[in-house]
């Protein structure tokens, strides 16, 4: 654990919530991921389910705010959440606006060389699960599950949807699930990926679901009918497409929006059906 600063640590129902910092070797700064740690790190290994986060978002948000604690203690599951971007590169404009640049990383590997340190799904598909390998022997970084929220959503989808061997299981709760058919996907995509929008393909939930080759499995959505993203068609859940191999299930919760309250209501389910799957 040389690499690694730790500089947060809480007990919260009898596990710690523990935040740390290291450098990146994908986005060429220092990083801070947090991780939930349940009473049964203490006495063997447990599965880890990812957390990614939305737009504007830290690794902090989803610790502090879903009160996701309870159940994974309960459930005998860690919780790690990696941070939504780099930071303090200084590369310029990178905090002009909240839905690009700092906070707005989307999960992607940026091919546009001003962007290049953009490479969130390299830190999060490699380095930090070969980081927690080699730092914590009480996380089974083999027996994963991935989920998220908003841009989050879209990245647990896709990374998910890429590489259906490394993961479990997977949900979301209002994704962008299918950014090349809105402003926030086609501003991120041509920001970091430029023109090709073959390149654009890959990191859509929406197209890769119509392509999916991995185990049979289910792809639990939690939607808001009263969010205002969804109702400015930024996050189109209804575009994954279902196969033999893909079901969906998606709920579409009746005056619940965006936030965290949302959240916090529905975390349960969710934690329940990665606990199951990470089990099994």
């Amino acid at each position: 654990m040389a690499q690694l600063k730790e500089i947060g640590k809480n007990k919260m129902f009898g596990g710690f919530n523990r935040r740390f910092q290291h450098p990146s070797s994908s986005c060429g700064c220092d990083m801070n991921f947090s991780v939930y740690f349940p009473p049964a790190a203490d006495h063997g290994k447990v599965p880890v389910l990812y957390w990614l986060s939305g737009l504007t978002c830290t690794d902090e948000n989803f610790i502090q705010k879903s009160g996701v604690q309870r159940v994974a203690a309960a459930e005998g599951v860690a919780i790690v959440c990696p941070d939504t971007s780099p930071r303090g590169l200084g590369v310029e404009g990178e905090s002009d606006s909240w839905d690009f640049g700092v906070g707005a990383g989307f999960y992607l590997n940026a091919t546009q060389e001003k962007w290049k340190k953009w490479r969130m799904y390299d830190y999060c598909t490699k380095e930090l699960p070969e980081l927690l390998s080699s730092s914590f022997d009480q996380l089974d970084t083999k027996n994963a599950s991935i989920f998220g929220h908003s841009m989050g959503g879209h990245g647990a989808l896709t990374i998910f949807l890429k590489n259906p061997d490394k993961y479990k299981s997977v949900s979301a709760f209002a994704p962008i699930a299918s950014p090349v058919n809105c402003p926030w996907g086609q501003k991120a995509f041509s920001g970091y990926l430029g023109d090709d929008k073959s390149l654009w393909e890959e990191y859509d939930a929406s197209l890769l679901s119509r392509k999916y080759k991995g185990n049979p499995t289910k792809i639990l959505i939690d939607q808001g009918d009263d969010d205002k993203f969804y109702k400015e068609k930024q996050l189109l859940p209804e575009n994954i497409v279902e196969s033999e191999l893909l079901r969906v299930e998606l709920h579409l919760r009746s005056g619940y929006d965006h936030s965290y309250f949302f959240i916090a209501s529905f975390v349960e389910d969710h934690i329940k059906m990665h606990a199951t799957a990470l089990k099994s």
